[in-house]
């Protein structure tokens, strides 16, 4: 079987790796990481465990020439600071940010494709020269790139989570982003069914919200904004790493667990959460979907994979095929 090297940048508790290892094995490809980096001691604990590796931690001191050769790079970079960019000078411009140790890397070491994912209002952000910076800098560095954004209602989870996915190739294969592969996962398959007390609210919050809010669905989560205005669907919003533990309920009456959270993030039960509640909620919230990931991923193999020369990945992708198979 073939190997693929991969480095998991920000890599937060292994969402990208998760997805990685998933779409390899679907795929007689072994999986190899050569490198994880993540910043927060809570996330390295969590990916420690599940994993069997400790991330490096802060990218910004680790050199670039220090980091093994490897074919795909992933990185679910933070989104913030951005201030610095704007001023159109590419490369120059990401100094400063986050985005630019992506950049150094990439520069250095020259994988054969790259997959990063941020926040959907990445798009907008300054009127969309954030964005165009960061992707006219990617190309000075000799990548094909595309990006858009992709929810993971699409890719079979309960939970309406947009992401911008930005792909890069030196080689111009004929990439193209997975198209929506509905229905998604069932709440019923999401929820545990013995739910400890400590997760149901109080009741004030629950007559609160009863009189707030009908929903139309048997089994729900529901949802209150920032304004107090509860709705209601058969999935979850977007989990959020610093919400209220109130913000989204299970039919109006209690709390997320932390494994539904991690489901609905994409995770098996095979993972293992090994932090307290507070720790999980914010693990979860800054994950990646699992899911999603793994539908670019399976587009983009072909590819990494050494044992398929360009004139055949040029040729399957050019073809029109089942999600997921090639």
């Amino acid at each position: 079987m073939e190997e693929v090297k991969f480095i998991d940048l920000f890599c937060g508790i292994g969402g990208f790796r998760q997805a990685m290892d998933e779409a390899c094995s679907e795929n007689d490809v072994i999986p190899n990481c050569v490198f994880s980096s993540d910043i927060d001691l809570a996330c390295q604990f969590s990916y420690e465990e599940n994993f069997g590796e400790r991330p490096f931690g802060d990218i910004t001191k680790i050199d670039e020439k220090d980091i093994p050769d490897h074919d795909i790079l992933f990185a679910g970079f933070p989104c913030q600071p951005f201030s610095i960019i704007g001023q159109q000078r590419g490369f120059e411009d990401t100094r400063g940010t986050l985005f630019f140790d992506i950049a150094r890397i990439l520069k250095e070491k020259q994988p054969k494709a790259f997959i990063l994912e941020n926040v959907k209002q990445l798009v907008g952000h300054n009127k969309g020269q954030t964005l165009k910076v960061i992707v006219d800098t990617l190309k000075e560095l000799g990548y094909h790139v595309q990006y858009t954004v992709l929810n993971a209602l699409d890719y079979g989870l309960p939970q309406k989570r947009e992401r911008v996915i930005i792909v890069g190739h030196r080689q111009p294969i004929l990439f193209s982003f997975p198209p929506p592969k509905r229905p998604f996962m069932a709440l019923s398959e999401i929820l545990e069914k013995n739910v400890d007390e400590k997760y149901y609210v109080s009741d004030y919050i629950l007559e609160k919200r009863r009189n707030k809010h009908k929903s139309a669905y048997r089994l729900s989560i529901w949802h209150e904004n920032k304004s107090g205005n509860v709705c209601s669907y058969p999935y979850s919003c977007a989990l959020r790493s610093g919400a209220s533990h109130n913000y989204l309920l299970v039919n109006g009456e209690r709390r997320l667990t932390p494994r539904e959270m991690f489901r609905l993030q994409g995770f098996s039960d095979d993972y293992k959460i090994v932090v307290n509640d507070s720790q999980a909620r914010k693990q979860a919230g800054n994950a990646v979907p699992v899911n999603l990931v793994k539908a670019v991923i399976l587009r983009l193999l072909p590819y990494v994979a050494k044992t398929m020369d360009m004139a055949t990945v040029k040729q399957e992708y050019s073809l029109e095929f089942e999600y997921g198979k090639w």
